[in-house]
């Protein structure tokens, strides 16, 4: 297929002819180093060409059809707002299927993974309502599991994003922090330089600096950063600097090129979450070793759906016209709502549940529960609906709980573990939630056991379904409504 036709941009190499990069570092290379926003060199329509004159005995080149594939994920992806191309960029990035720089524009580089998503996994297109919720469910699950945390590093003051999992070792530096796996064949350091102590032209010469056992493989000098990849023997590593008022600030991967095909997508990772110099009142969310608070890596946290009013909360389809969702959203409630439709209390049990009557509804979910306690710091999955579909956010399971990063609106909203069953639903969501820059920060919120959920449905005629073999997380997320208490 010819990659210059209508609208779409030429596959480009990410390095300088002549020099080889290795395909998982060449996404990170010049799109790192630029600002969310505008449309990055390998995620973009080519610029339009002067045409050149054909030979005389040379028919004229007929100008290339337009793709309609292509055309058509386009005009839907760049419907959508900036937050939510930019979360589903994230997801495709863990799910393994986009390695460049999250940054919500639309080019070859997207199509693919989007079609290489819905390829690999068979199911809906993962632009419309319900295929995206399973995307981004199937994202964060796979993020999750990676345990990636991203918080201040309070060493370096920048914000990263560590793999946790993974990197399980920390080390305190006199510049910045060190994370290492158990094996050290993985390494992640943050490095800061206070203004006056070094420069970009200096680390940008050692970077570079020829030596006996190192090839450099791409380098990148601009006036405020840097990017330098190189292969040293059986290694590979990512170097990025960026300049700012208050010094110098960076980080440093070095993996084994025996562990690409595990690590690439981790790299990519944390350079996309990267931040030398977060704004003020956003550097500081909760450290991961002291709470074990987990967040998502690049994709906004879930909303309040707009539409909805304070005291509004999160609702299950569980029946035909049914929805669960917990007691403690109605509380001073007298006339809920879902969607344009009134809702009507039908019950409610002791331990925070409520079900309600409601007609205009979408479909039941195929509602599975699981039947033993999650384990401690198990990773979990809580929805929460979106302007067009249930949105993901990761959880972390403790005691009576689970500590998630959910918006308001989020009272009621189900968490199931990465098999899709259903652990339980948020009981109740604080009616004042601490914010940092305009979003909540995880925070600890309590949960209405899934035992419980299973006898109170029981109780009400309904019976838990088997889910379907290709269930999971985002099966759930279609019967997701939003409640609004005007």
């Amino acid at each position: 297929m010819d990659s210059r036709r209508a609208g779409q941009e030429p596959d480009r190499e990410t390095a300088p002819r002549g020099r080889r990069t290795h395909p998982l570092l060449a996404a990170l290379l010049l799109g790192c180093l630029t600002p969310p926003g505008p449309a990055l060199a390998q995620d973009r329509p080519a610029p339009a060409r002067p045409a050149q004159p054909a030979p005389r005995a040379a028919s004229p080149a007929r100008p290339a059809a337009p793709d309609p594939a292509f055309e058509a994920t386009k005009a839907a992806f760049e419907a959508l707002p900036e937050a939510e191309r930019k979360a589903i960029q994230d997801a495709l990035v863990w799910t393994g299927d986009f390695n460049a720089v999250v940054s919500g524009a639309f080019g070859r580089r997207t199509f693919d993974a989007l079609s290489a998503y819905r390829t690999r996994t068979g199911g809906a297109d993962p632009l419309d309502p319900r295929g995206r919720a399973a995307l981004l469910a199937a994202g964060e699950s796979a993020k999750a599991a990676a345990r990636f945390r991203i918080a201040a590093d309070p060493a370096s003051g920048a914000m990263i994003g560590v793999p946790e999992r993974l990197l399980s070792k920390r080390t305190a530096l006199p510049s910045g922090t060190r994370w290492q796996s158990a094996d050290g064949r993985v390494t992640l350091e943050t490095r800061a330089f206070p203004p006056g102590t070094e420069t970009l032209d200096s680390l940008f010469d050692q970077a570079t600096a020829p030596l006996p056992n190192r090839k450099v493989t791409y380098k990148l000098r601009r006036p405020e950063s840097l990017v330098v990849t190189a292969e040293a023997g059986p290694g590979l590593s990512y170097i990025r600097y960026d300049a700012g008022p208050q010094g110098v600030r960076g980080f440093l991967i070095g993996y084994d090129r025996a562990l690409a095909a595990e690590v690439g997508r981790l790299v990519i990772a944390v350079a996309n979450a990267f931040e030398p110099f977060p704004a003020a009142g956003a550097s500081a969310p909760p450290k991961p070793a002291a709470s074990g608070l987990s967040a998502a890596a690049a994709a906004p946290p879930p909303r309040a759906p707009s539409s909805t009013a304070e005291g509004a909360g999160t609702g299950l389809v569980v029946a035909p016209g049914r929805v669960l969702t917990a007691s403690a959203v109605l509380e001073g409630c007298a006339a809920p709502r879902i969607g344009p439709s009134s809702a009507r209390v039908l019950a409610t049990d002791p331990a925070g549940l409520a079900l309600l009557e409601a007609s205009g509804i979408p479909a039941p979910a195929r509602l599975s529960v699981r039947v033993d306690a999650p384990a401690a710091e198990e990773t979990l999955i809580a929805l929460a609906p979106g302007p067009d579909g249930g949105l993901a956010a990761p959880a972390n399971a403790v005691t009576g709980g689970v500590i998630a990063p959910l918006q308001p609106g989020a009272g009621g909203a189900p968490v199931l573990d990465r098999s899709g069953h259903l652990v339980g639903l948020v009981a109740r969501y604080p009616t004042a939630p601490r914010r940092v820059a305009g979003i909540v920060p995880p925070a600890r919120l309590a949960l209405v056991p899934a035992q419980a959920v299973a006898a109170f449905l029981a109780g009400q005629g309904i019976a838990e379904a088997k889910p379907r073999p290709d269930g999971g997380p985002g099966a759930l997320a279609p019967a997701l409504v939003a409640i609004a208490c005007r």
